[in-house]
């Protein structure tokens, strides 16, 4: 019998860091006893990663750096729903049966998280624009070079501005994403309500709580650019553990006990 959401917002409690302590800990737990759907969920983005590197370098083509920007947020947060419903089971003491979290999975395409997957790629693509602008209003005089390989051309005054003023103008998309991600995704499993509702909800919470979402933000921007580095392979443990993580974060503010240390 498929879960049926309840339909609006749920009154979410005040977060607190003991909060994002508890929320690891019980995401650890689930990685744990789900280590089957960490290694499948995981292992698909990682490996669409590794094809997308290895055919942007095979070709000398970037464009192909554009593709993966469009696809993997289409499909980020079909596997970010799967790692909720599967710490949704654990928590009620149901089967982690695959044929149903798929299903539940399948579902949201039905639902409303194709249109935030959109949105998240429209300010992807907005974000590629201006960074594109960026490059060319600061190095655009600048003598034809290879700047995949002719690194001095950063350390030049113009290349430093530009890194700046990019990783700036970076940091305000990535914080506008996150903001608009961060309790609607794991809402929109749980909750019927559009997808509007959901990102208003969420930008709303993280501005009220600025100090402990931002703590949060910045937890996972660290903990996921590490796990990248060694050649994606961290994002094995990084994909699952935040996964379940996030979504025991909005299940303790949306249904509020005591038991916030275990």
């Amino acid at each position: 019998m498929p879960d049926t959401p309840k339909p609006g917002v749920p009154a979410l409690g005040d977060v607190t860091f003991d909060h994002l302590k508890t929320a690891l800990k019980r995401g650890w737990s689930d990685l744990l006893k789900a280590p089957a759907f960490a290694f499948v969920f995981a292992g698909t983005y990682v490996l669409c990663g590794w094809m997308m590197a290895w055919i942007t370098m095979w070709t000398g083509q970037t464009y192909w750096l554009v593709f993966a920007a469009i696809g993997f947020p289409l499909i980020a947060p079909f596997f970010a729903v799967g790692f909720y419903d599967i710490s949704r089971r654990i928590e009620q003491g149901r089967p982690l049966d695959w044929v149903e979290i798929l299903s539940v999975i399948a579902r949201q395409s039905k639902r409303q998280l194709p249109s935030i997957s959109a949105i998240i790629i429209v300010v992807f693509l907005f974000w590629f624009f201006i960074a594109h602008m960026i490059f060319a209003l600061f190095m655009g005089l600048a003598t034809m070079t290879n700047v995949s390989s002719s690194y001095e051309i950063y350390l030049s005054v113009d290349g430093i501005t530009m890194l700046t003023v990019g990783t700036v103008v970076g940091a305000v998309f990535a914080s506008v994403l996150y903001m608009i991600t961060v309790l609607s995704l794991p809402l929109l499993l749980d909750r019927e309500i559009d997808f509007v509702t959901a990102m208003i909800t969420s930008f709303q919470y993280v501005q009220a709580h600025p100090v402990v979402m931002f703590a949060w933000a910045g937890f996972i921007a660290v903990f996921t650019f590490v796990s990248m580095v060694p050649g994606f392979f961290g994002l094995f443990l990084s994909l699952p553990l935040l996964g379940h993580a996030t979504w025991h974060l909005y299940d303790m503010l949306a249904y509020p006990t005591s038991d916030l240390v275990e």
